[in-house]
């Protein structure tokens, strides 16, 4: 079993920072990609950024220029630096996690979420 742990969240101005992390734990044989989603209140949970163990990045077009992913593999732990932030970036930010555990089964795993709130 794959545990991910998010912090960082919190309450910011608009035009504000915040960093996200997530660290993952368990019986762990591979990451293969982590990523963040953002849940708004009331709509689904979308898509926010992904990276790849090799480092490949993959963006929503809402966040791109503002918002940045990075992992520490050696740390098993992915961040999300969101910068220019805005009120409609406010909502639950969960970290997800893919790859095989030592028994060469898959997983994939969310954290509990953390929450982030922007004023304007």
């Amino acid at each position: 079993q794959v545990h991910l742990v998010e912090s960082g969240g919190g309450l910011v101005q608009a035009g504000g920072s915040l960093r996200l992390s997530c660290a993952a734990s368990g019986s762990i044989f591979s990451i293969d990609a982590m990523g963040w989603y953002h849940q708004a209140p009331g709509m689904q949970r979308e898509l926010v950024a992904t990276i790849t163990n090799g480092g490949r990045t993959n963006y929503a077009d809402s966040v791109k220029g503002r918002f940045t992913i990075s992992r520490d593999n050696a740390k098993n732990t992915v961040y999300l630096q969101m910068n220019g932030l805005k009120p409609e970036d406010t909502g639950v930010y969960y970290c997800t996690a893919e790859g095989t555990v030592y028994s060469k089964s898959p997983y994939h795993s969310w954290g509990q979420g953390t929450q982030v709130t922007v004023s304007s």
